[in-house]
């Protein structure tokens, strides 16, 4: 069971992320959309939406320095574990209070707008599900690491973390995450599940950054009207079309 749960599992779900993306990219790229539904509702939008996206870009930066990072590079700056776990549980505490608060409102604003609620899929229900059940093992893991710190089971950095590692290199150490105590087995199985979800579902927007918004040429309105009222002042020079076509003629 040990092998199918952390030598198989995590493969499957890395090959229906990866693969789930290009076939969604391929065949759905115009649907390859959050969806937005700012336009039936935009107050609890603009409390829960910030607290939700600013809260998990912590978490997962907590996920990332504490699964990429191993122990002995924290070790070597000064940080020894005692204090990384606290530095860890109360910064994660904090990221994962606002994460939950925050997709909290969104699924009440979800739930209790019509338009909104009526434009909900079945996906989104499954999403919201998984989402929540992940944040929520998560957070109960930190706080048993504010309760105890250096209790047993907490330092998940040689057990989990190595696992993870292990796993990018094509040779899991499933003893070392066989070793970690049950609430991390079944926060990594939700956290596995959800990767799965992502290619099917509005959470694919993770994986796109709009860089090109840093490229693109301004944007520039100006009326068709070429007719100007009496006494208006003329146009000036700097709006005049260069080297193309003045379509309004």
């Amino acid at each position: 069971m040990d092998i199918f749960l952390w030598g198989v599992i995590p493969y499957v779900a890395l090959v229906v992320l990866i693969g789930g993306t290009i076939w969604r990219y391929k065949y759905d790229k115009f649907g390859w959309t959050t969806r937005s539904s700012e336009l039936y509702e935009s107050k609890l939008l603009r409390i829960g939406s910030p607290l939700f996206h600013y809260g998990i870009l912590a978490v997962i930066a907590g996920h990332v320095i504490g699964l990429v990072i191993p122990e002995s590079w924290t070790n070597a700056i000064g940080i020894d574990e005692h204090w990384y776990h606290i530095f860890a549980a109360y910064g994660g505490i904090v990221a994962a209070i606002a994460t939950l608060i925050g997709v909290g409102i969104l699924i009440y604003r979800r739930r209790t707008t019509g338009p909104v609620f009526a434009a909900t899929t079945n996906n989104d229900k499954l999403m919201y599900l998984v989402l929540v059940s992940a944040l929520v093992a998560g957070t109960y893991i930190t706080v048993i690491g504010m309760i105890d710190p250096d209790g047993p089971g907490v330092n998940y950095r040689t057990t989990v973390a190595p696992w993870f590692r292990s796993i990018f290199i094509l040779q899991p150490d499933i003893d070392a995450m066989a070793a970690a105590p049950l609430r991390f087995h079944v926060h990594v199985l939700i956290g596995l599940a959800l990767f799965c979800l992502v290619p099917f579902t509005r959470l694919v927007h993770i994986l796109t950054a709009p860089l090109h918004y840093f490229f693109r040429p301004y944007i520039v309105y100006r009326s068709r009207d070429v007719q100007k009222a009496p006494g208006a002042s003329p146009q000036s020079r700097a709006w005049a079309p260069v080297g193309t076509e003045d379509r309004d003629k």
